[in-house]
């Protein structure tokens, strides 16, 4: 791995004036560096941080990478990191016409890390030093703790999916100036003077490094958390006892545990924070990745398509192209689904139909004829993407037209006993069923909370907000196991499981049966009833009791 040679920097800084001009709006400065296709496929299964901790987990989906690209060699365009600066690593047999389309998709990206609210609370972390920091801790403490370290990890990584994402961004979003103190004065006013207690003369030799980062733009606080790995720890420690809320399930157990309060268990708080740090890092890119690849797509064919360099290859890009925006009939493709959805907002907008006047309208045909012409479709995309999650996105703006236009159709599968084969249908072409089966394949962690009121006595009681959606009966034990570990004592979780009732004289469809398709048609599936259980995790065995 090496950094691109200056020829193709070139390229990439070319590319970077043609998108601001565009409206784009991204850091001036990059990292971009060559691989091989082998390198680039194990670069993302390791969460494309090459810094990353190590964990067993990580390893194995290395490994099926690998096997995937031996049972089907492919060319991996790029893959690009939300750090400051962003990094992002290329093919080293890439022809400079695909590096021009690549470096507008990635810089695409890079605008959507920087600019979509959701990810603000990484706007002031640096991910590759923190991560890396991070990685010399957990080696450092297997060397004392050995196999520990990676239950600790294990147990952690269980719950990880139960981080208060939406709580920290609304903190970050809503708290007053000064209320909660930045990384900078946090490490000047707290941290070198109270928790370091540092003298003078390194503290006034602290502040001229600082000025003299920002006079040379390079990140200071990356520097900071390499000198001192707890340095993000003690500041998120600080800013909880500023901010009031409720704690997520890894925030209480990281504050009230009393098995983590015990002075020889004490080190397992640093592994937690880690894990816990990390899933929040990566929660804004599991929630927009429809939205993230679409706006790439988008601005590489708008961008690429009006570069006087794809003279000569426009057959190739379209071959390139299709393979990567492919709107498939059974299946979801997110680069396709975002960017048709992109641009049918943006002609939406332009044509002047988010309006009372057009969603107002009945017939049809006069709503294929209207056009109050704005043009002002582009800035409203623009809006769209700073404010944005998938399901905002999806829930918002994928109406009868988009379906329609598009072709598009919810399918269903059936079983046909003549031919002994499995069939796919058109189930249904309605925009809110369709909707509807896009966001049910989206990131939704459950809804878990801790009930203050009934934790007493040792047990440590979780409440799961139910929302038609059981838990995975699999993932059950194993995660309590771990919480129990950490908690040092029981644990019982609150939720609720289907009870399936017949109802008599309404038979469902059965596709099994080969006499389904004569079924009335008020024939439906018996429905589905919900009780409320508790699952007891005590001494490592789980017991579940009905309520």
């Amino acid at each position: 791995m090496e950094l691109v040679n200056q020829h193709v920097k070139g390229i990439m800084e070319e590319c970077k004036l043609r998108a601001r001009d565009a409206g784009l709006r991204f850091d001036d400065e990059t990292l971009e560096y060559i691989v091989t296709n082998r390198d680039l496929i194990e670069l993302s299964p390791k969460t494309m941080i090459p810094t990353l901790y190590d964990y067993w987990v990580h390893d194995v989906r290395v490994l099926s990478g690998k096997g995937m690209y031996e049972a089907y060699p492919s060319n991996p365009y790029e893959t690009v990191i939300n750090t400051r600066p962003a990094i992002s690593f290329y093919n080293d047999n890439n022809p400079d016409w695909l590096n021009v389309m690549i470096f507008y998709h990635v810089l695409a990206h890079i605008d959507f890390f920087q600019n979509n609210l959701y990810y603000k609370n990484t706007w002031d972390v640096d991910l590759a030093g923190q991560a890396l920091a991070d990685k010399r801790l957990i080696a450092q403490l297997r060397s004392e703790k050995g196999r520990w370290v990676d239950y600790v990890i294990e147990f952690a990584r269980g719950m990880d999916n139960l981080v208060g994402f939406h709580r920290e961004l609304n903190r970050s979003l809503t708290r007053d100036q000064g209320h909660v103190p930045d990384r900078i004065d946090f490490y000047f006013d707290r941290f070198l003077q109270k928790i370091k207690s540092v003298p003078q003369h390194v503290y006034l030799k602290e502040i001229d490094r600082y000025n003299q980062c920002r006079k040379d733009h390079t990140d200071f606080l990356g520097i900071v958390v390499e000198q001192y790995p707890e340095f993000e720890e003690n500041f998120q420690k600080e800013k909880q006892k500023n901010i009031p809320g409720k704690l997520d399930v890894m925030e209480y157990i990281l504050k009230y545990s009393p098995f983590l309060r015990k002075e020889e268990n004490e080190w397992m708080k640093s592994v937690i924070h880690i894990i816990r740090s990390t899933s929040l890092y990566f929660q804004p890119q599991i929630r927009t990745k429809t939205m993230n690849e679409g706006w790439a797509s988008f601005w590489h064919a708008h961008l690429f398509l009006n570069d006087e360099r794809i003279r000569g290859h426009e057959t190739d890009f379209a071959k390139v192209n299709a393979t990567v925006t492919a709107m498939p009939k059974v299946g979801l493709n997110p680069y396709a689904l975002g960017l048709r959805l992109f641009e049918h907002i943006q002609e939406m907008e332009d044509k002047g139909r988010y309006s009372l006047g057009y969603f107002q309208l009945k017939d049809a045909h006069l709503r294929t004829k209207y056009d109050q012409t704005k043009n002002t479709g582009l800035d409203y995309i623009f809006s769209v993407r700073e404010n944005m999650d998938d399901f905002s996105f999806i829930n918002t703006f994928v109406d009868q037209e988009f379906v329609d236009r598009h072709h598009l159709f919810v399918a269903g599968k059936r079983f046909n006993p003549q031919r002994n084969t499995w069939q796919y249908y058109i189930k249904s072409r309605k925009m809110d069923e369709y909707k509807q089966m896009i966001i049910d394949t989206l990131y939704h962690p459950p809804d878990i909370r801790v009930v203050e009121g009934k934790t007493r006595n040792g047990v440590l009681y979780l409440d799961h907000r139910f929302e038609n959606k059981p838990l995975k009966q699999d993932f059950i034990e194993n995660t309590m196991i771990g919480i129990e570990f950490l908690w040092g004592g029981p644990v019982h979780l609150e939720t609720s499981v289907p009870a399936t009732v017949s109802q008599p004289g309404a038979p469902y469809i059965n596709f099994w049966d080969p006499g389904a398709a004569g079924r009335p048609a008020d024939s439906r599936k018996p429905p589905i009833q919900w009780k409320r259980v508790r699952f007891v995790m005590k001494d490592r065995k789980l017991h579940k009791q009905e309520l």
